[in-house]
Order: C-alpha cells, then sequence, then structure tokens
C-alpha cells in the first residue's frame, strides 16, 4: 500500500493557512490521506499524472454535483482565481451551471434596479 497525502496549501501556494480570497478569512485546513494498493496508484498515475490534483478535482467536482459545496467553495478548494477558470473547469468536466426560473426572476429584476437608476 502506498499512502498519497495532500492538502489543500499546495493548490493556493501558502502555507500554514488558507491566504485570503476576496472577501473570505483565513481557513483552518484538513489534510486527507489516501491508502491505495500499489497496483491501483500506478495505474491511476498513468492516466492522472498529479494523482493528488486528480483526487482534489474528483472531490471538488462530485462535491458541486451533490450540492455539498458551492461554486465559490470549489473556486477556493481548487485555487481558481476568475469565476471564468471555474466554468472552463465544469464545462470541461460536464458539470453545467444549474439556473431555474427562480434565478432568472432574481437576475431580472436586478437588471430593472439597475436600469433605473440610470
Amino acid at each position: 500500500m502506498r499512502d498519497i497525502t495532500w492538502d489543500r496549501l499546495a493548490w493556493v501556494k501558502t502555507s500554514g493557512w488558507l491566504a485570503p480570497q476576496e472577501d473570505y478569512w483565513y481557513t483552518a485546513l484538513m489534510e486527507i490521506t489516501l491508502n491505495l494498493p500499489e497496483d491501483i496508484a500506478h495505474g491511476l498515475e498513468s492516466k492522472w499524472k498529479d494523482l493528488p490534483r486528480a483526487a482534489l478535482e474528483s472531490l471538488a467536482l462530485e462535491g458541486y454535483r451533490s450540492g455539498a459545496l458551492t461554486r465559490p467553495q470549489v473556486r477556493r478548494l481548487l485555487g481558481f482565481e476568475t469565476r471564468n477558470e471555474l466554468d472552463g473547469f465544469l464545462k470541461q468536466h460536464g458539470v453545467y451551471l444549474t439556473y431555474g426560473p427562480e434565478d432568472v426572476e432574481r437576475d431580472a429584476e436586478a437588471s430593472r434596479e439597475f436600469s433605473s437608476r440610470r
């Protein structure tokens, strides 16, 4: 068995704490270790060169799909600086924005309010 350990620090290039991003404050981190049989680890590494990053991305994708993570949380977790980076990543993995009638109405109301201020 081989232990593969990663933490979110590697993805935001800081040590000890996450750097504040936009309106987020410092966040304590959790380290996760996966114990993989050597043959499985080799097989995965042959497909994904950066196995810890692939595991982190898989966790983020499934968390978002299941509703356990929000878009801002996925963005922070993966260290994306812009929403466009996140949108491209989600689209690349077949995960699309859920945009319902309530969202359309909220955006329309915001647009009307903005237009009336001119």
